[in-house]
């Protein structure tokens, strides 16, 4: 996980891919392999800072999996 530091800027730390992935989850529910597709190829980060974003955004409850349908989507 990459945080923003003086040596990382916010572009490049895992921060910066919440809002890619918030706004693809606006009203839709994906699995996480179709999440990955849906978002833009300049904005799509590498496998392990998708899954740290992922990760971060469960732990602050912005997200939340549907573990019966293997879904993921945006809580509101």
């Amino acid at each position: 996980m990459k945080f923003p530091s003086k040596v990382v800027p916010f572009a490049e730390s895992t921060f910066a891919y919440f809002t890619p992935i918030l706004t693809a989850l606006d009203g839709k529910q994906y699995t996480p392999l179709s999440l990955y597709t849906k978002l833009p190829l300049n904005r799509r980060p590498d496998l392990p800072e998708y899954i740290d974003a992922l990760t971060c955004l469960f732990a602050l409850r912005k997200i939340e999996l549907d573990s019966e349908l293997g879904v993921l989507r945006r809580v509101v």
